[in-house]
């Protein structure tokens, strides 16, 4: 049974219809990974420049100098952390657009497993970070439940 579904994956063909797809696809993922790495780019400097920017808001209202400072480095730490989350799926992508182009180009079976498996990557990377966000909401649900049944 098991030899059989191994013998049909390998007579599935990327047909003309197919490679139109792929290109068109690979065209919007290297623009999506461009964009994506500009994002990444703003997020940095709004990071560096955040923590000035908090702390030039506490202190202007009064607040304790050292409290604006360790708020405005949460900040920079914070947006800084996140580009760098942000910057791996569209290295993924990135890699997957350029590979996929290459392989379309010279009909290269290598650069086409190497583009798929940068996409695997990319959503295996989404997903991983998908299931640990999930974890933390219900986290915060739990413990604003626990809270709410102690007030």
């Amino acid at each position: 049974m098991e030899s059989n579904v191994e013998s049909s994956l390998f007579e599935l063909q990327v047909d003309h219809e197919a490679t139109n797809y792929l290109k068109e696809t690979a065209r919007w993922a290297k623009f999506m990974a461009i964009m994506g790495f500009i994002g990444c780019g703003i997020c940095v400097l709004v990071g560096l420049f955040a923590g000035s920017i908090i702390a030039g808001m506490y202190s202007s209202v009064g607040g304790v100098g050292r409290a604006g400072a360790m708020g405005g480095a949460f900040y920079s730490i914070l947006y800084i952390a996140l580009a760098l989350l942000y910057f791996f799926p569209c290295l993924y992508t990135f890699n997957f657009a350029s590979k996929m182009q290459v392989a379309l180009r010279s009909n290269d079976q290598s650069q086409l497993n190497l583009a798929f498996k940068n996409l695997k990557s990319c959503y295996r990377f989404v997903g991983i970070l998908t299931i640990i966000w999930l974890c933390l909401v219900g986290l915060g649900v739990i413990f604003s439940i626990i809270g709410l049944a102690f007030r």
